[in-house]
């Protein structure tokens, strides 16, 4: 497995692994594995013949206030894995190459960031999109794997491929989840053990509000007291948004419908946990 710190490197590595006719694959990541990261590495490992794993810590999606300094970071754990699920790259460029001076190009998706994170995170997914454009230029892959735990992100970029003519086919890797149903994120390692203890309750409320909407409530208001009720059984949760939206388009529904998302970002202390589950 190669590691590649360098911008041209990585763009001549990847230059000859197409010349070979190969199929290049792309798990972008900002590393700190966990189960979740290894089942896209998974993916990525059964449909290319190079696979590829970025992993940067990308300052331009964090708020001024957000975790930044603090976000989990272990590069030779990572390493570990990314050899053990058979990885043939690490893309591990420093902050001064991807960014040289203050970025003055973004990339930004209109209309879907104007809700859920995007609204209560300003500016996080024009840094993300950012940061994918830029990797799909350095990397050049065919294909992109990318965890469905963060479906407004997943959205988002989908567009953006699409819209940006990028020549690289979007996967959608499922949500992994602890067996308490916690979905896994890196974030979690921040969680205290009464947090932890706590966490499974945001997913419970979304299976509650998922069955009661299977049992016909259509009613977005009752759904969404339900996964609070849920919630509310604990005084460490913070909701920052409960919502349900389009599975598509991301807009705010009145009346739920087969194909639409409830979404939820919370604060357990001041670990921020995002969670979703579709109308199935």
């Amino acid at each position: 497995m190669k590691i590649i710190h360098s911008i041209p490197e990585m763009q001549q590595e990847a230059l000859e692994q197409k010349k070979q006719g190969k199929v290049v694959g792309l798990v972008p990541t900002m590393g700190y594995f966990h189960e979740g990261h290894t089942s896209l590495m998974q993916i990525g490992r059964e449909q290319a013949d190079y696979l590829v794993i970025s992993l940067f810590v990308n300052p331009l999606q964090f708020g001024p206030s957000e975790d930044f300094d603090t976000y989990p970071r272990d590069f030779e754990r990572d390493k570990k894995l990314a050899r053990k699920y058979e990885a043939d790259c690490i893309f591990n460029p420093s902050r001064k190459d991807m960014y040289p001076a203050s970025p003055l190009t973004r990339v930004k998706v209109h209309k879907l960031d104007r809700y859920l994170c995007g609204r209560s995170r300003p500016g996080h997914f024009e840094g993300v999109t950012t940061i994918v454009a830029k990797l799909y230029n350095i990397i050049l892959p065919d294909l992109a794997i990318f965890g469905l735990k963060d479906y407004q992100q997943y959205i988002i970029i989908k567009q953006m491929t699409e819209e940006l003519h990028y020549p690289i086919k979007v996967i959608a890797g499922p949500t992994i989840r602890e067996e308490d149903g916690l979905a896994m994120s890196s974030r979690n390692k921040n969680l205290s053990s009464e947090e932890r203890q706590a966490a499974p309750l945001l997913y419970r409320g979304l299976q509650n509000a998922r069955q009661q909407f299977l049992n016909g409530e259509k009613d977005v208001e009752k759904l969404l007291n339900t996964l609070r009720d849920s919630l509310h059984q604990s005084p460490l949760y913070r909701i920052d948004y409960l919502a349900v939206v389009d599975g598509q388009k991301l807009y705010p529904k009145k009346h739920a419908q087969r194909g639409d998302v409830i979404a939820a970002a919370v604060f357990l202390g001041k670990t921020r946990l995002i969670d979703k589950i579709i109308l199935e």
